[in-house]
């Protein structure tokens, strides 16, 4: 299984509304992706929206990023956040991974996505721990 995991920050709230449209017609996308297994996202205390997904393959997740809904956000986040990166690893598992997992995966295997405006942290990929 391949697990994917994203963390952005929008870089102001005017971009909320626009963010949290494009966001609920991903997950839909995702539901429904072929080769995927499970999905979800969550919002963190700092500001932070997460998503970690499982697929069955590198095929199916990457058929998923450059199609639909996700497709058409992905050159929106660049003005829309100041933050943003991601990680994939492989398990034996099909369950989604713990978000202290997925944070320590991110912040200790991750990559930087390019965004416009970065702040200081996303320059030192420094994420804080997502709580609720």
């Amino acid at each position: 299984m391949i697990i994917s995991v994203t963390r952005l920050r929008l870089r102001s709230l005017r971009f909320l509304l626009p963010f949290i449209v494009y966001s609920f017609r991903s997950m839909r996308q995702v539901k429904r992706s072929p080769g995927n297994i499970a999905a979800d996202a969550m919002r963190d205390q700092h500001g932070g929206f997460w998503t970690r997904s499982v697929w069955r393959d590198v095929e199916s997740m990457r058929a998923f990023m450059t199609s639909g809904a996700h497709r058409q956000a992905m050159p929106k986040l660049l003005d829309w956040c100041d933050e943003a990166a991601l990680v994939h690893w492989e398990q034996d598992t099909a369950a989604l991974p713990q978000w202290d997992e997925a944070h320590r995966r991110l912040v200790t295997q991750g990559r930087r996505s390019k965004v416009r405006y970065p702040s200081p942290a996303h320059e030192r990929l420094d994420v804080p721990v997502p709580r609720r």
